[in-house]
């Protein structure tokens, strides 16, 4: 039985390499052809922002691999004046344990600068299961913002927070102005961040990136969607035209000691993208979708669809994925969206301070 199994994954295995090696463009580059999307340039008009809620999963240099967007976003926004409302930490990008000390550490450290004191408040720290009444505090505490007045909520992690305020409670979900998730991508799209451009071993394939706020709670997120609120999704695609680099870092570190701090604590994961991608910076990611908040202009998005399906890591391992575009017929009709594939160039500098878009 054993040799059978061994014999059966070897076929596979090999199988999986010669049909990559015979498509080396879709090794090096990650991507599958699929439907063209009719994209806004500027993104389809939504609703002024308004007060705002951020749920994040902020790991914040805790360990090299650990990427510092998260604090990025909330300091970036906190900085540009916007009514931040409250923060609910989740999972993640590290232990819930572990964000609620960074991000609890990171506002004392914000408000010692003179920027907002937000209140943080500690959200689940793993998959809720349907139907479960949450009791913790960062999800009673964004049901307390929701009936006080309208929120639009910044998704940073996982949606687990957000399903449980949101779970059978209409009268909150009407109070959503917009989500805003940083997940989901296009059918057949491989994360890995060289595609073809850096120098990751095995012709050009570096490291591979997951979905992750999509996959460390994918029911949550069906759950979300489900509700038919307002939501963009802005993808991995959006932050992988922005590159920030060492000088980039360095110019940001410029303004002030709460900028140092969060240089300090990106060195490890420029070295990363340096050493083990390939590339001369990283892609911020969740501070992009911080830019959308400020000026949704900078983004080309498409209304379109959002849907759950199956596919397949190198042809070989199945996972779930949350896929933008045209469902394919017979399947699931999907979800009704925004999605952000392409920010502007001029994203960059509007991120570092250094221009302000007209």
């Amino acid at each position: 039985m054993i040799r059978r199994f061994l014999t059966y994954f070897f076929v596979a295995v090999i199988a999986g390499l010669l049909l990559a090696i015979t498509q080396l463009d879709l090794w090096e580059t990650g991507r599958q052809p699929s439907d063209a999307l009719e994209l806004v340039i500027g993104g389809p008009l939504v609703e002024p922002v308004g007060r705002i809620w951020i749920d994040t999963d902020a790991a914040c240099g805790t360990a090299p691999r650990t990427d510092p967007d998260d604090c990025f976003a909330i300091v970036w926004l906190a900085s540009r004046g916007f009514d931040i409302t409250g923060i609910s930490t989740t999972f993640g990008n590290a232990a819930g344990s572990v964000v609620e000390k960074i991000v609890e550490t990171l506002v004392q450290e914000m408000t010692q600068h003179h920027l907002s004191d937000i209140p943080v408040w500690k959200g689940h720290a793993e998959p809720l299961l349907s139907g479960t009444t949450s009791t913790e505090p960062g999800v009673t505490a964004l049901r307390a913002a929701l009936e006080r007045g309208p929120l639009t909520i910044l998704a940073l992690g996982p949606l687990t927070n957000i399903a449980a305020a949101l779970d059978g409670r209409r009268d909150l979900q009407r109070r959503v102005t917009r989500i805003v998730a940083v997940m989901g991508h296009r059918p057949g799209h491989l994360f890995h961040p060289t595609e073809g451009k850096g120098s990751g071993a095995l012709f050009g394939h570096g490291p591979i990136f997951r979905d992750l706020n999509f996959s460390a709670d994918s029911d949550a997120a069906s759950r979300v969607l489900g509700m038919n609120l307002p939501v963009t999704l802005i993808p991995y695609d959006a932050a992988s035209s922005i590159m920030i680099t060492r000088p980039d870092l360095e110019r940001f570190a410029e303004r002030g000691a709460i900028f140092a701090s969060l240089t300090e604590k990106a060195r490890d994961w420029l070295k990363f993208w340096n050493d083990d991608v390939g590339l001369p910076g990283f892609y911020p990611f969740d501070w992009v979708a911080s830019a959308y908040l400020a000026n949704p202009r900078l983004f080309d998005c498409a209304q379109t669809k959002t849907w759950i399906a199956q596919e397949w890591t190198f042809w070989l391992i199945p996972h779930r994925s949350l896929l933008a575009g045209t469902p394919p017929a017979g399947g699931d009709t999907g979800f009704d969206i925004i999605y952000c594939p392409q920010a502007a160039p001029a994203t960059h500098d509007y991120l570092l301070f250094l221009e302000k878009p007209k």
